[in-house]
């Protein structure tokens, strides 16, 4: 295999709504660079890029994937990423190792959701942008209401480079506007450059005068020349559009079909030419534990990785996905982990295409690859030869708030769900696992149902072991509002030494979390010695309280009296005598239920202001405030505070309340009183569950 340098070498990620064809577009090209001998599709499951069996079962990218693509002398590195925002943790894996992306778009639906969240992340990420316009064979495809689209929601950056030529709704080929030329394709990609036809030439010279407005204004030179009316040669042509493309003041878009190879081999053409290699920037990001620092790429001679990925290979074990982000590696080479600070031998170095793994002996400065079996290097790890402790900044990753209870359909299987999502949490860091002692749950957090429903699959795959999910338990508490006293007595005789307590206590609402326990005994009435053996008593009382079982919090006990006996006394019949006394009391001391509520903070679009307001109202929530978000027009913060028990479906409800551009967080702040009407179903709930236990 042909060794390539920093020079030749693209990363490239593929973005965009989810079933806009990314995929397939890794296909064609693939395909016409020989790459493979057949046009896989994800309706046929053969794609080289959905390989896992989820994916070919579901039809749709769930993990992002490598492909690397061989163009003139370019090694591109293609990384698929899937469209659900289920799995928006991969899409930001990618962007953290990508140095540009293209932005696929369905032609016949237009901008979606997913074409303007693509455009904000890899916005976000400071990479180069491309549209690439997919399905242009469907005959509803218009190439003028979609440009429209583009520059109206994107702007005047966005700059037309390749579009089609429609007659009677047939694609007869497309315009080159650098080369100003009509291409044509056959059935197997290979191009043919023509003449203009008469009847595009206006169309052409319209477009044409876009693209090179925006050229001219890459430098002053080509601005006088365009203002003077002078040709501007297609040399400068090529190299003020590779210029703009890395800057950002060109957004080229490209229109074509993968399922059909159009305009594949000039896609390709423009990522070999004008997109950025990874020594572009000149420096790369590190962090310590203050602040943020810089590596200049250029100069550095240490080898450094940064492991952006992980797989849980159940054949293939560990596989960790990392890009050369100065030096070269090689296969000879001991790599210290800064995190860890273990040693970790690269042995075994792979590219890998889809699943295939091509072993190598040595990766160049920006390239990414794969060892496997990596013992102590999880994602976001540095591994360098480098003396310094350097760490490359972290890929950042949404927050999962979706949870559900994971129940074993066999029983004593709890163990082989922990080792299960044990691995499964080293491959995806969006999701979250909780052993959840109060309400005896085993809990898993994730960014929507989809990616739920995905890791129980797995679960069953990979480590059989089969699951249920279901909403999970919340955690209420119980509290008293008034003050009373009540009386325990522990008497009992059945031969020998008797049991004896007595206690008189006032129990009232307490300042502090737990109990707050105070003796007023006088003239001995219950001895020192048994203060703590009441106290006990009361504090395993608290764990269930007497409305439904849930655990006490915010309770005062003053002991005032009571009684003892020389020889039946001991601390456990105290302890009785407390817990009697516990009953008693609180059932007379108006007890009610609190529950959880957290703060909500949503970004929503202003025109979906009203209904997430709505919505918020229908949970039972309170509306604290709306700003407007500086740096994003036309998006509002929404802060309420919510119960929990009302937030359990928000993430499915949120995504079509906004069409997915809304986004949220949710943290616990504190706990309150139930309403009277909502308690009695809360309290029925909790007792037909203990009689199931």
């Amino acid at each position: 295999m042909a060794k390539y340098g920093t020079k030749q070498i693209r990363n490239v990620a593929l973005l965009g709504h989810g079933g806009s064809g990314k995929t397939s577009l890794v296909e064609a090209m693939l395909f016409l660079t020989k790459g493979t001998d057949r046009l896989g599709t994800t309706q046929d499951g053969n794609t080289v890029c959905d390989y896992d069996p989820e994916e070919i079962k579901r039809g749709y990218s769930i993990s992002a994937s490598l492909a690397p693509i061989y163009w003139q002398d370019a090694k591109i590195n293609i990384i698929d990423t899937p469209g659900f925002l289920d799995f928006e943790g991969e899409v930001h894996q990618a962007l953290r190792v990508a140095d540009a992306s293209i932005i696929v778009i369905d032609a016949r639906n237009g901008v979606e959701v997913g074409t303007e969240l693509a455009w904000d992340n890899a916005t976000a990420a400071k990479i180069p942008k491309t549209f690439f316009i997919n399905k242009f064979d469907d005959p509803e495809a218009r190439f003028t209401k979609l440009f429209g689209e583009l520059r109206e929601k994107f702007g005047h950056t966005v700059v037309p480079l390749f579009l089609p030529m429609r007659v009677d709704g047939i694609i007869k080929g497309f315009l080159n506007l650098i080369d100003m030329k009509a291409v044509t394709y056959d059935n197997k990609g290979n191009a043919t450059l023509g003449e203009i036809p008469e009847a595009f030439k206006d169309v052409a010279e319209q477009y044409k005068t876009m693209l090179y407005e925006s050229i001219a204004e890459t430098s002053e030179e080509l601005m006088d020349k365009y203002f003077a009316e002078e040709p501007i040669t297609r040399e400068e042509a090529v190299e003020a559009l590779h210029n703009g493309i890395i800057d950002g003041t060109i957004v080229p878009v490209v229109c074509g079909s993968s399922k059909d190879l159009w305009s594949i081999d000039e896609l390709l053409g423009i990522i070999a030419d004008s997109f950025p290699r990874h020594t572009a920037k000149a420096y790369e990001k590190l962090i310590d534990s203050d602040s943020e620092k810089n590596i200049e790429i250029k100069s550095a001679k240490d080898t450094s990785l940064f492991i952006f990925k992980t797989v849980a290979d159940p054949f293939v074990g560990k596989m960790s996905f990392f890009k050369v982000m100065t030096g070269e590696l090689n296969n000879s080479m001991t790599l210290r982990n800064t995190t860890t600070l273990a040693n970790e031998k690269m042995a075994h170095i792979y590219t890998m295409c889809g699943k295939k793994q091509i072993e190598v002996d040595s990766l160049d400065c920006g390239d990414i690859g794969m060892i496997p079996k990596l013992a102590s290097t999880r994602t976001g790890d540095t591994l360098t030869s480098s003396s310094e402790n350097i760490q490359f900044v972290k890929t950042v990753y949404p927050e999962p708030f979706m949870s559900m209870a994971v129940l074993p359909k066999a029983k004593g299987d709890e163990d082989k769900i922990s080792s299960g999502i044990s691995k499964l949490l080293e491959e995806d860091m969006t999701i979250k696992f909780q052993n959840n002692a109060e309400t005896k749950e085993l809990v898993i957090f994730g960014l929507g149902d989809i990616q739920l429903d995905v890791i129980t699959a797995r679960l069953k795959s990979r480590y059989n072991v089969s699951v249920d999910m279901r909403a999970p338990k919340i955690a209420y508490r119980e509290t008293i509002k008034k003050t009373v006293q009540a009386e325990g007595k522990h008497k009992k005789q059945s031969g020998g030494h008797g049991q004896y307590g007595h206690v008189r206590i006032t129990f009232s609402p307490g300042e502090a979390p737990g109990l707050t326990f105070t003796e007023s005994v006088v003239g001995g009435a219950v001895p020192k010695g048994f203060f703590p053996a009441v106290e006990k008593g009361l504090l395993e009382s608290m764990q269930k309280g007497v409305l439904a079982g849930f655990p006490v919090v915010n309770l005062a006990a003053d002991l005032y009296d009571g009684s003892y006996h020389d020889v039946d006394s001991s601390e456990m019949a105290f302890k009785i005598a407390a817990s009697l006394a516990y009953k008693e009391g609180l059932s007379k001391a108006n007890p009610v239920i609190l529950e959880p509520v957290g703060e909500l903070k949503v970004t929503i679009p202003d025109e979906m202001l009203g209904d997430a307001i709505s919505d918020v109202t229908k949970r039972r929530g309170r509306v604290l405030g709306m700003n407007a978000i500086d740096g994003k027009k036309g998006y509002q913060l929404l802060e309420a505070e919510v119960p929990f028990s009302e937030m359990v479906d928000y993430t499915i409800a949120l995504r079509a309340m906004t069409q997915g551009k809304g986004k949220f967080t949710f943290n616990f702040i504190r706990y309150e009183e139930v309403p009277a009407a909502v308690a009695p179903k809360i309290i029925e709930e909790a007792r037909n569950s203990a009689e199931a236990e």
